[in-house]
């Protein structure tokens, strides 16, 4: 009997041969042309896309030079708006106080991108209202069939979906892995990495 854990990674290379590679490498001009005009970069997701969130927020700032922000690494805010006004507008709010605007970008991670219809992430659909309101561009990395974040995207990368059991493990997954593409990206990446200088040092020795 096959093992789930063989099950589970062969879908993995699966997802990795249908990949659409030409939006990655959009996405990546599409960073490097906020960069150059001095752009902000807005990233916005719920549970484990939050926590990739914080993540993207690390490397875009400390590898790639990019003014990069998520509200959700701030509790108390995201509680204190939540607790006082409701989750639907938690995140279209923070945009409104960060005084968003054409010059910057907001980029979405999500499993399913929302639905409006479903009452699924309203968060996400008012915060890429406000969005599209104010001139943003709008990234983002999604699964199952890209939802409202793919229907009024400029650029969004969607998760193959190659087992519906799997949908989160594998959109989560990707969103991690496509933006360490992007942020070790030639094209983008301005800044040494440590263990990538520290095994060259050791190289040349």
């Amino acid at each position: 009997m096959t093992s789930f854990s063989t099950c589970f990674f062969k879908n993995i290379s699966e997802i990795v041969g249908l990949i659409d590679i030409k939006m990655v490498e959009q996405i990546t001009d599409e960073l490097l042309a906020l960069r150059n005009r001095n752009g902000r970069l807005f990233f916005l997701g719920v549970g484990g896309s939050a926590a990739n969130c914080s993540h993207a927020v690390n490397d875009f700032r400390k590898l790639c030079g990019i003014e990069t922000y998520t509200p959700t690494d701030n509790v108390s805010e995201i509680t204190a708006r939540t607790n006082d006004d409701g989750w639907s507008s938690t995140f279209s709010a923070w945009l409104q106080v960060s005084r968003a605007n054409e010059n910057d970008a907001v980029f979405i991670l999500s499993v399913g991108g929302g639905n409006r219809e479903n009452n699924v992430s309203p968060n996400l659909i008012s915060a890429l209202d406000e969005s599209k309101k104010r001139g943003l561009t709008i990234l983002g990395i999604v699964g199952r069939n890209g939802g409202y974040t793919k229907q009024i995207g400029d650029f969004v990368l969607t998760i193959p979906m190659v087992d519906p059991e799997y949908v989160t493990a594998h959109a989560e997954s990707f969103q991690s892995l496509v933006l360490h593409c992007i942020a070790f990206h030639p094209k983008l990446k301005c800044c040494a990495s440590k263990w990538e200088s520290l095994i060259q040092v050791t190289a040349a020795k």
